[in-house]
């Protein structure tokens, strides 16, 4: 089993909590996801869902304006949040400038 990164203290894991053992009461989860592009490495894009496979499929299948011009796109790094408004939180802080910053020095 591989063990979840040091976030995991405050709720967020990659890992599904079935893959921990750990039981499951809530049925809301949250992703934050940070995307990289195959065909423009160089483009990179945060965002944050409920679903993230179908999330990737929309990405890829040019359903997002945003990210259409630099399809495909590769799952680069997904954090799992018990809490959305943490999501949500988390998300807007990779998007500032100093979480930019983490990001760059942390997850890409």
């Amino acid at each position: 089993m591989v063990p979840c990164v040091a976030l995991a203290k405050r709720g967020e894991c990659v890992l599904r909590r079935a893959e921990l053992g750990v039981a499951s009461h809530q049925t809301s989860m949250k992703y934050v996801y940070l995307l990289k592009s195959l065909s423009h490495p160089d483009k990179r894009y945060v965002g944050s869902t409920a679903g993230l496979q179908a999330r990737l499929a929309q990405h890829n299948d040019g359903r997002v304006p945003h990210t259409s011009k630099y399809m495909p796109w590769e799952i680069h790094v997904a954090l799992r949040f018990r809490d959305d408004k943490r999501a949500e939180d988390f998300e807007r802080y990779l998007k500032s400038g100093s979480g930019h910053a983490f990001a760059k020095r942390h997850l890409w």
